[in-house]
């Protein structure tokens, strides 16, 4: 009876253990971070290290046992609190990973002013007017690809195929340098914001598409029975269903569209990315202002991932019983 009541704990016992080893073989193999904690010991210590291969071994079961105390801790805790310590957890990571670039803080101080009042408002306004307008584009696109005209969906099949399969980077370049070839001379900003609505907004084409599609044809008919007109029926009925569809994938295209807008870089725009080259090469300090624009671009997204969450919560409210 007792080795029956044991074996359960046995069994736990050698199953971390089993995770001990492996990830302590794993960090020897590759080095991760072994190195960087040698290195810290014997700086502190001053003396030098006789056996390094003995040492890595050491570092690795000691980030080992670590990461398995640590694991063991967090699965005690309720969902909440590991998600918090998760995100906690990693975002100290990866500050010491940044440390471990020994970085200019105060350069980083004197710059990043300029980089969000300059860099992430031109971001931010070349990002939103895009997104306005491939959204629109997208509902067109969409519609005409559902309408029976064979017009309308020539020209939506076209239009998707065509944006969808050019670069972006080249769409900036045959916008910005080809229009001024017709006598239509367009600025860098503008050459921007056109570009990426039409690549985007081709993108995101399908995407409604398939959102409307997914309502039953049932809801129609109701609607058309209830004596609502097409359009009214298209707006009133169906997009509001459609949009927890619609939603998760075209919240995905507008952070995509967010960090793809640092290609319009490449005609001059004052955005974060140009800004974050142009003065980091003042003071040959490239990674501090490259990590900085990471980690601007990185906060803009969570912005966005954010509002997606919210509008996912809102159109999910009519499947709440």
């Amino acid at each position: 009876m007792n080795a029956i009541i044991l074996r359960p704990g046995l069994l736990k016992a050698g199953a971390t253990t089993a995770v001990l080893v492996l990830i302590t073989l794993l960090l020897y193999a590759t080095g991760l971070g072994t190195a960087w904690i040698v290195d810290r010991i014997t700086a502190l210590s001053g003396l030098a290290v006789e056996s390094p291969g003995t040492a890595r071994l050491l570092a690795a079961l000691l980030i080992a046992a670590l990461l398995v105390l640590n694991g063991i801790a967090l699965i005690r805790l309720p969902r909440t609190q590991q998600i918090v310590f998760i995100w906690v957890e990693l975002a100290a990571l990866l500050l010491l990973f940044f440390y471990s670039f020994d970085l200019s803080f105060v350069f980083i101080g004197r710059k990043i002013g300029f980089l969000i009042t300059q860099g992430v408002t031109t971001t931010l306004l070349i990002s939103a007017a895009s997104i306005a307008i491939a959204s629109t584009l997208a509902m067109i696109g969409a519609i005409a690809k559902l309408s029976g005209s064979g017009i309308a969906y020539g020209l939506a099949t076209f239009y998707t195929s065509l944006f969808r399969g050019l670069p972006l980077l080249m769409q900036i370049y045959i916008i910005y340098l080809g229009l001024p070839q017709l006598g239509y001379v367009v600025g860098p900003v503008t050459a921007g914001i056109a570009a990426l609505s039409l690549c985007y907004g081709a993108y995101m084409t399908e995407i409604f598409r398939a959102g409307i599609q997914s309502i039953a044809h049932g809801q129609s008919e109701a609607a058309t029975a209830l004596g609502l007109s097409p359009t009214q029926t298209l707006w009133l009925v169906v997009m509001p269903q459609a949009m927890r569809v619609i939603i998760p994938p075209t919240g995905n295209q507008f952070i995509s569209m967010l960090k793809d807008s640092s290609l319009v870089s490449v005609v001059g725009v004052w955005e974060l990315m140009y800004l974050a080259r142009t003065q980091g090469q003042t003071e040959f300090r490239h990674i501090e202002m490259l990590f900085t624009a990471s980690l601007i671009y990185w906060v803009l997204s969570m912005g966005l991932e954010y509002g997606q969450s919210r509008l996912e919560r809102r159109f999910a409210r009519s499947l709440q019983r």
